[in-house]
């Protein structure tokens, strides 16, 4: 991690566009012409280079994006999807079949888990879910049939902390793939040089960062996307969860912003960790000494894009949170809205939004409490004030 700074990797990029221009030329065709029809046939075999054929297959665009996400997350390619849930659907489906098995992650995002613990047992696939921060419970859990390793760097909703690299050696030891959702946390830590086989993004939250677009990527080896992107037998391919173009060019003018973007929302959600905190409210957030894994998570960031800009609070009941989020976004701090990476804070109360697919039962098991909100941090200029404004509001409810 010392020698690999994804920002500089987005940087050294240089796309010149078929006019000269300093943004690549957005490619808007769903189809292309040929002027021999062998050159069709072999590009449809997948035996020519530089050469298109249909916009599922792949574009221009597309593939500019390709680049840079795969130089950010440091490796060789990768295939920008249509959505997040486009990344990490096709992936898995890739990588296991009937009778297979995932170890995963118990708190990761809701769709994902839904579709792990819903959708794949369609296809015989079964998953053991985990607490991912116990790594000899992770491995007690793999069995002969075991094919992926999932989790996220850091979890959605909880913010517990995926120990990368001790997972990657209990996968490469049962030799399965490692598979990491890093939605929460680009720039700041690179799970492929740390191990992880595959890296999936949802687009859609900080990379691109105006809540404007849903996209993904899955980031992972040549042989990896190419067996994805098969015209026979891809999951990318056949399920067709395909970019647009036009939104393909406008994440890719939004990456180039990502460092400054993420500096200054890691800087303001630690501001607030550290006052909530100090203030008596049950704080979780990373980069504070009190969660149990900042030792760990301190080894694996880029330390200068710090520890992120999530965070939660537990204000005891959800009648209290919805209360507190109602009169945030009445005094203009925020949004009552899912998602994250916006220049505006965003707070949802996880446990009837993102996280709602997962029965009560188990979020009470995994920890998942009424009270909890979590906030994804904006990029405010003047925290203090935005967090006296918060204070005000907390006061006013009685819950400090």
């Amino acid at each position: 991690m010392k020698n690999f700074n994804p920002a500089d990797k987005i940087q050294d990029l240089q796309y010149f566009g078929e006019f000269g221009g300093v943004n690549p030329s957005i490619s808007d065709s769903s189809t292309y012409t040929f002027l021999s029809a062998k050159t069709m046939f072999d590009t449809f075999e997948g035996n020519m280079e530089g050469c298109y054929l249909y916009s599922r297959h792949s574009s221009p665009s597309n593939l500019y994006l390709d680049q840079a996400l795969a130089a950010m997350e440091g490796t060789e390619t990768a295939n920008v999807s249509a959505s997040g849930m486009g990344a990490i659907t096709p992936t898995l489906l890739q990588l296991c079949g009937t009778s297979d098995h995932i170890v995963s992650s118990r708190t990761i995002y809701g769709g994902t888990y839904a579709f792990l613990k819903n959708f794949t047992p369609r296809f015989g696939i079964e998953t053991s879910f985990v607490d991912i921060t116990k790594l000899d419970v992770v491995e007690a859990a793999i069995t002969p049939k075991t094919k992926v390793l999932y989790c996220e760097t850091v979890s959605n909703p909880l913010l517990e902390v995926a120990d990368i690299a001790g997972l990657s050696k209990i996968a490469k030891k049962h030799n399965l793939k490692l598979v990491v959702d890093n939605t929460f946390s680009p720039l700041s830590v690179s799970p492929a040089k740390l191990g992880a086989d595959i890296v999936i993004h949802s687009l859609t939250k900080y990379i691109n960062g105006s809540s404007d677009t849903v996209g993904g990527v899955t980031c992972a080896s040549k042989e990896f996307i190419n067996s994805l992107k098969n015209v026979n037998s891809g999951a990318s391919m056949l399920l067709g969860p395909t970019m647009d173009s036009l939104r393909s060019a406008s994440v890719m003018k939004n990456l180039r912003t990502l460092h400054i973007r993420i500096k200054q929302h890691s800087h303001n959600a630690h501001v607030l960790a550290d006052k909530f905190e100090k203030d008596g409210l049950k704080t979780v957030y990373p980069g504070l000494k009190s969660h149990p894994s900042h030792e760990l998570y301190k080894t694996m960031i880029n330390p200068e894009y710090g520890f992120g800009g999530m965070l939660t609070i537990d204000v005891g009941t959800l009648a209290k949170a919805n209360e507190l989020m109602e009169l945030m976004q009445a005094r203009n701090l925020g949004y009552l809205a899912v998602s994250l990476g916006f220049y505006k804070t965003l707070f949802s109360a996880p446990g009837t939004s993102t996280s709602s697919e997962i029965p009560l039962e188990e979020q009470h098991e995994m920890g998942l409490t009424d009270g909890l909100i979590r906030f994804s941090i904006g990029l405010d200029n003047d925290i203090e004030r935005t967090y006296e404004m918060m204070k005000a509001c907390m006061v006013e409810l009685g819950i400090l």
